[in-house]
């Protein structure tokens, strides 16, 4: 099972409940009263991949390649859809998707390793932060926390009391600070402390009309000047109960910094888990954590196959 012990593929399972039951429950309940594969069965799995936020073009590919087989590979029992669809969509989530086995490593080549998490407000960046503050520690790394978002009231206290949970330091300025100058404070910090890893966290709007994009990048540059290849990488967080919304923020924050990964939370709240195979497909960016609970350790290193075994629970 790699990474995933029992109770993670269990508490995985959980989390997907809505997604399942609106998805593969409704496609299974179709295949169990068909007797042969038709256009008919084809056509309403499509429609119920494009309802749970599939998207119009990943569905399309699938559905298309699904054709393909049935004709090609003479196909006839419904029951062999399901099998088939398993497969495609395995296909999809190695596009661009790591699988991980040991997610909580960090490269020899350098350090600190810096990640820079940006998303929009309200889609879980602050839990995020502290989680994998939390999962680095517990792998016996030194972490440290740069609160760069310094322009939203509560997010520093917010970072604080995740930080103290985590059992990491974090660096802060007051409220309205410039973040780039937090951020740089933060790196400085981790390289006279021998940090393995610099978590920072930034605004997800802005309160002056300084452009969102523009302050990212600033960041970014003012990392470089003490280490030319920071930030190593850069999630973008996104709320999956946004469903499509989550594949425009992707865009939009990849062409403005480069994201090397995605950090999909929330999905136990809801039904549009299936964006998941959109991002995948659309965007190519491998997704890197699923939150799937409240609690410290629900954040999940993205395992596809664990994902797709939980998704076909009957």
């Amino acid at each position: 099972m790699g990474f995933f012990d029992k109770f993670k593929l269990s508490r995985l399972k959980e989390g997907l409940t809505k997604t399942r039951e609106n998805i593969f429950g409704k496609i299974q309940k179709i295949l169990s009263g068909k007797t042969k594969i038709d256009d008919e069965v084809i056509d309403k799995i499509e429609e119920i991949l494009i309802g749970g936020d599939v998207g119009v073009s990943t569905t399309l590919m699938i559905i298309d390649d699904i054709r393909k087989r049935v004709k090609a590979e003479g196909f006839e029992n419904p029951e062999d859809l399901d099998r088939l669809l398993r497969e495609e969509i395995l296909k999809i989530l190695s596009n661009g998707t790591d699988n991980n086995t040991n997610p909580f490593t960090l490269p020899v080549s350098h350090k600190p390793h810096v990640i820079m998490i940006v998303g929009v407000n309200g889609v879980g960046k602050t839990t995020t932060i502290g989680k994998l503050a939390y999962n680095y520690r517990n792998a016996g790394k030194k972490v440290l926390i740069a609160a760069a978002d310094t322009f939203r009231a509560a997010a520093n206290e917010q970072l604080e009391i995740w930080a103290k949970r985590a059992g990491v330091e974090i660096i802060q300025q007051t409220q309205g600070a410039d973040p780039a100058a937090v951020a740089y404070d933060g790196l400085n910090s981790a390289i006279s402390h021998k940090s393995d890893l610099l978590i920072i966290d930034t605004a997800g709007r802005l309160h002056t009309k300084i452009n969102l994009m523009e302050e990212l990048k600033k960041i970014k540059r003012v990392l470089q000047k003490l280490d030319p290849e920071a930030p190593h990488e850069v999630y973008l967080v996104v709320d999956a109960s946004t469903g499509q919304n989550a594949i425009q923020q992707a865009k939009q924050f990849t062409a403005a910094v480069g994201i090397s990964g995605l950090v999909l939370t929330k999905l136990d709240g809801t039904a549009k888990g299936g964006v998941i195979l959109a991002i995948n497909q659309e965007l190519q960016i491998p997704v890197k954590y699923i939150g799937v609970g409240e609690k410290i350790d629900d954040l999940q290193p993205f395992d596809r196959k664990a994902f797709v075994e939980a998704l076909f629970e009957k």
